[in-house]
């Protein structure tokens, strides 16, 4: 299983760099004089900030309960000072760090002496709050077989509505250095209690169980519920407070995870330590997991389209390469056919290179695509013929190796493709006017390959293609990554969003092109579509649709029906179709079958729009 947060024994490098770059808060002073007054218990470790007033420091026979023993990945083991201050803002937990499998039990009283450190899972430049800890520590057991301190619930009730404090502006945004307050924003209540007993009741899975051994709940049943039991994300400020990661203590090889759908319920009592990771943040670490109770939730199937409406999709289909098994072969080529209805046009992303990530050159996809609409035929779909652009080795993001492109699959018994000089990778297509319509001068081509906000990253794909006598211009697009954002449990608040930069420049040199056809045809059928890596709420949709140009066609969608993927228990939209003005009646579908579901065949759930043109 992955490492909650493998951890580094260098901790007076973490130690000097932390003080390098301010994440120390406190006065040595009075660390010092916390050292060398009474005996130090944990509450005066964890301090009233996230970071510890004893950074740095040895301390001394500092007593606690085992509550929780871990011994795979980051070992170690959590103990709690069962006579609490009154002080809600410091925790009575910590974790201590051991590197080799721990050898104290739960429920053994004990008395550990080493260095408090704060360690920055995922490094200092992730953004990531830090974890109090104990580091080189000298164990002595006192007595065994001692009652558990009591477990604090966390529920709807406990959970503040607000997310998190502003980020002081002194401090570049960060909020370490601020006195938290549990009652008022839910992530100072969470690190308010990092490291001690927590209890959760029956709770609503909002992210199926992952190949890591990890579910998503929910303590809040009514937040921005979404129509099939998610918690949706419609906005920067509906973090969803309620939502928590659900590890457990046992090794998988002891006790297998459970395997949960979004809309089960994980029922009875869940408790263990509260500790944070740099995959989701506060994360209930089990040593008492509920009961995965199933819900009814099944993949969805769209409605197929009217013989007079055009069908357009759009499907990342998560880096296809022949030497993936047939089998996930088989089971997209089912989705296309029997949840997508054989749509009509169909945007693929993430179609690898004919040997995937295998880094020889290879540019062709030619294997990939002939396996795949193989497989569709198979399955009873149609004789899907396909267009795309190779491109440049290497240039365009993605796996190494694997040269992931843009492709269009048209079905030629209900649609034709206008072949106009086919272009290459580093030619742009562009738009001229022919008897006052617009025409593009490759197609397929791509859109301003050259641009820099290209650079590693996908270009568009454009194609015309004719419907019952109508064009209808098609761009897929991928565009650039969340990688390099922080989470949303960042210590800047609010947390620092690097990568929409770069899809803001994309979405602007997209939006241009799109207003190119439209100055060349105001009534032209244009369908801008694909992974878009962005909300529907964000600068980069705005800067899609600018000037009217397009309308992201998600937004006719109820808000407890907009999503395509589900990330650390937020349901959210990522993959998106946007339309151009003449396009004024539709029909629209984010068809889940598989950002909800721990069997998953891409993490993306496809979407689909009918139009007659």
């Amino acid at each position: 299983m992955r490492s909650s947060h493998p951890r580094s024994a260098a901790v007076a490098a973490l130690v000097a760099t932390a003080l390098a770059t301010g994440l120390l808060a406190g006065s040595a002073d009075a660390a010092e004089g916390a050292v060398s007054a009474d005996p130090i218990r944990i509450h005066d470790i964890q301090g009233t900030t996230r970071i510890s007033p004893l950074n740095g420091k040895q301390v001394t026979d500092v007593e606690g309960i085992v509550t929780g023993v871990r011994t795979y990945g980051s070992r170690g083991f959590w103990i709690q000072d069962p006579d609490a201050d009154d002080n809600d803002a410091t925790s009575e937990g910590v974790f201590v760090f051991t590197s080799s499998a721990p050898t104290v039990a739960v429920g053994d009283a004990v008395k550990v002496s080493g260095t408090v450190g704060e360690y920055v899972p995922g490094g200092l430049n992730s953004g990531n709050q830090s974890v109090t800890q104990i580091s080189k520590p000298t164990v002595t057991v006192v007595s065994s077989g001692n009652a558990l301190p009591e477990a604090t619930v966390i529920n709807e009730y406990s959970v503040p509505a607000e997310y998190a404090p502003a980020g002081d502006p002194a401090a570049a945004g960060s909020i370490n250095g601020l006195t938290l307050e549990p009652a008022r924003y839910a992530l100072d209540l969470y690190e308010s209690l990092e490291g001690m007993n927590v209890r959760i009741g029956t709770s609503r899975v909002v992210g199926a169980t992952d190949p890591y051994a990890e579910l998503w709940v929910t303590v809040k049943g009514w937040e921005n519920t979404a129509k099939r039991g998610g918690t949706i994300y419609g906005s920067y400020e509906s973090q969803n407070t309620g939502r928590l990661q659900i590890q457990q203590l046992a090794p998988l090889a002891q006790q297998p995870f459970p395997v949960a759908n979004v809309g089960d319920k994980l029922t009875g009592t869940t408790e263990g330590p509260l500790d944070f990771n740099q995959f989701g943040g506060y994360t209930l670490v089990a040593r008492t997991l509920g009961t995965v109770t199933a819900g009814t939730l099944a993949p969805e199937k769209t409605k197929p389209q009217a013989e007079q409406e055009l069908a357009v999709a759009t499907y990342n289909v998560e880096n296809l390469d022949p030497t993936d098994p047939q089998e996930k072969f088989d089971a997209l080529a089912k989705a296309v056919v029997e949840n997508l209805a054989s749509p009509d046009v169909l945007a693929l992303e993430e179609i690898q290179d004919d040997n995937g990530a295998k880094n020889d050159g290879t540019v062709s996809a030619e294997q990939t695509l002939t396996k795949f609409t193989a497989a569709i035929a198979a399955a009873g779909g149609p004789a899907y013929q396909w267009r795309s652009v190779n491109p440049q080795d290497k240039k365009d993001g993605g796996e190494p190796g694997g040269n992931i492109r843009q492709v269009f699959l048209f079905n030629p018994a209900r649609v034709s493709f206008t072949e106009r000089a086919p272009g290459d990778a580093v030619t742009a297509t562009g738009v001229v006017k022919e008897n006052g319509k617009a025409a593009l001068t490759h197609s397929p081509g791509r859109v301003d390959p050259a641009n820099p906000a290209w650079a590693d990253s996908r270009k568009p794909l454009a194609g015309e293609f004719v419907f019952r006598g109508k064009t209808v211009f098609v761009i897929a697009n991928h565009f650039g990554s969340k990688g390099g954002d922080e989470g949303l449990t960042s210590h800047h608040q609010p947390p620092v969003r690097s990568s929409e930069a770069k899809r803001l420049l994309q979405a602007q040199a997209v939006n241009g092109f799109v207003k190119e056809i439209l100055a060349a045809d105001k009534n032209a059928n244009v369908l801008a579509l694909g992974d878009i890596n962005d909300f529907e709420f964000s600068a980069t949709t705005d800067a899609l649709a600018d000037g009217g140009a397009l309308y992201p066609a998600i937004k006719s969608l109820p808000k407890a029906e907009r999503y395509s993927y589900v990330y650390q228990g937020n349901a959210q939209v990522l993959d998106q179709i946007l339309t151009s003005p003449a396009i004024k009646k539709f029909t629209y579908d984010s068809v889940h079958i598989n950002a909800e579901f721990a069997a998953q065949n891409s993490d993306h759930d496809p979407q689909v729009l009918r139009f007659k043109p």
